[in-house]
């Protein structure tokens, strides 16, 4: 079926209130991350394992489901919505709901429409989304070594990633790559990674490892603090700690001899539970409150409930009224098994 960017509702929904909503914490809840699709065309070593059990088609929320959703957030105050996965440009018709959800940027309900993807299916997609508004986009990449890329990631096309980051760079948007560094696989590569992303006018950030769903490796084997990684780029980069935010957890310097900018997301040596902002949007409607906690709440349910928004509305209210301080992210020899037993790709990190 070929959907069309008037296929259902275009008028802006419910005007947004003044203020987003507050958790027990009295952290605003601005930021809504949605998995639009559990799955993913690659098969990364620290995310999933190689023969998953995704979940059945039938279990999804429809496009329109998910543009209902989005769109009760938006009128709850959220001004930042990211898509991801699994892989969210895998899921099928899913420029249709981008379409759709530009409608908050046309209204001024949402500041900022954006994704995170492995790269794969950019040079398809790149323009519409820049036609959608998408100014910014994540790339995961972990590694510039093509072969060492296959074993990262088990079924990726290094070249095909390439790509995808030129045709989003020639559209217009604005690519941050994201690296999750690897004790014993690209530790070494760090700085070339730093120096290939800035000199591509691209900023860089880097992820500490979280332990989430078995993946088939024992992630202590993996496992790289990023104080020790940056202690070891300072031998050859001037680091400044600067205040620049995205909205999002990373913090971040700007390197002097470079000039571009360096994140660090550390969920394990410093996490940044304090100012979290965000909620995640699983594709079935499950929401999750903190990515490395195991409660959350049912909102499929009120959402098929009724055509009106009112029980939504008020099992969102209830959702964040739970939302916990923080999350309890450890790696060691004494802790082996995940955090938590959901795979990254249920939630989308």
């Amino acid at each position: 079926m070929n959907y069309s960017p008037g296929s259902f509702g275009k008028a802006a929904g419910p005007a947004p209130t003044n203020a987003p909503i507050v958790d027990p914490f009295g952290r605003s809840i601005s930021y809504l991350r949605v998995s639009v699709t559990d799955r993913c065309d690659f098969r990364c070593t620290y995310c999933m394992a190689e023969n998953m059990n995704f979940l059945p088609k039938k279990d999804l929320l429809t496009l329109e489901e998910l543009d209902r959703l989005c769109s009760a957030f938006i009128a709850k105050g959220v001004r930042k919505l990211r898509l991801t996965g699994g892989e969210p440009l895998v899921r099928k018709n899913i420029m249709f709901l981008m379409r759709n959800l530009a409608r908050h940027l046309d209204g001024g309900g949402l500041d900022e429409l954006t994704l995170t993807t492995n790269g794969s299916q950019l040079a398809r997609f790149a323009g519409e989304l820049a036609d959608c508004g998408v100014r910014r986009i994540n790339v995961s990449l972990d590694t510039l070594d093509p072969r060492k890329f296959a074993e990262i990631t088990r079924w990726g096309d290094f070249a095909k990633v390439m790509e995808g980051i030129d045709a989003a760079r020639k559209a217009g948007i604005r690519v941050k790559i994201n690296a999750v560094a690897l004790k014993d696989f690209n530790e070494d590569e760090i700085a070339d990674l730093l120096r290939y992303a800035h000199g591509n006018g691209m900023d860089l950030t880097l992820i500490e490892t979280m332990p989430m769903g078995e993946t088939g490796e024992d992630r202590t084997d993996r496992y790289l603090p990023l104080s020790t990684v940056r202690q070891r780029l300072e031998t050859q980069f001037t680091l400044s700690d600067i205040p620049y935010r995205t909205g999002g957890p990373a913090r971040y310097v700007e390197v002097k001899e470079t000039g571009g900018r360096l994140g660090f997301i550390t969920p394990l040596t410093h996490n940044f539970c304090e100012s979290c902002n965000r909620v995640r949007l699983t594709c079935t409607g499950t929401l999750y409150m903190c990515l490395g906690q195991e409660d959350a709440a049912d909102l499929r349910a009120a959402l098929r409930a009724s055509d009106d928004d009112t029980l939504l509305a008020a099992a969102i209210d209830e959702a964040i009224s739970r939302k916990p301080k923080g999350h309890d992210f450890v790696i060691d020899r004494d802790h082996r098994r995940p955090a938590v037993a959901r795979h990254m790709s249920v939630t989308g990190g």
